[in-house]
């Protein structure tokens, strides 16, 4: 990207890994003003998450950001549909999760991977449409 040095992503993964750990494994937390440890918990496990998100866009787009625009993916009509199948996936594993897992995980878990699923196959819908039938027609001068 113009000879700029792509950003560190090692200390948001490790730190992200870390929480999700902690949420998932350990559930270490305080109580909080809220006086609820199960809270503090998901409050951690979503800063995790966060984080994760963060190493991701990093290590993939080589640039500090949040929101993967359309142009800087490589290959928009092959990626695309991995996308939407990865957004369904996510959706499968949260209704797993939601009915199955209840009461191994935090009880949001199942509604927070619905919602993330979702964005990710809405995702994947747009860049769909876009490399289709919304695509822009190039004119040959």
């Amino acid at each position: 990207m113009g000879g700029k040095e792509a950003p560190n992503f090692t200390a948001h993964a490790v730190i992200g890994s870390l929480l999700i750990f902690d949420t998932l494994v350990l559930g270490i937390a305080p109580a909080g003003p809220w006086d609820s440890t199960s809270f503090s918990v998901g409050i951690i496990g979503l800063i995790g998450l966060s984080l994760l998100y963060v190493a991701w866009y990093r290590f993939i787009f080589e640039r500090k950001g949040l929101v993967p625009w359309l142009d800087q993916w490589k290959d928009l009509a092959g990626t695309a549909p991995k996308v939407l199948a990865i957004g369904l996936v996510t959706i499968a594993i949260s209704w797993y999760i939601g009915n199955y897992q209840q009461t191994n995980l935090p009880e949001p878990t199942g509604l927070v991977l619905m919602l993330i699923g979702s964005l990710i196959s809405l995702s994947g819908i747009y860049a769909m449409l876009v490399a289709g039938p919304l695509a822009e027609t190039q004119s040959e001068n």
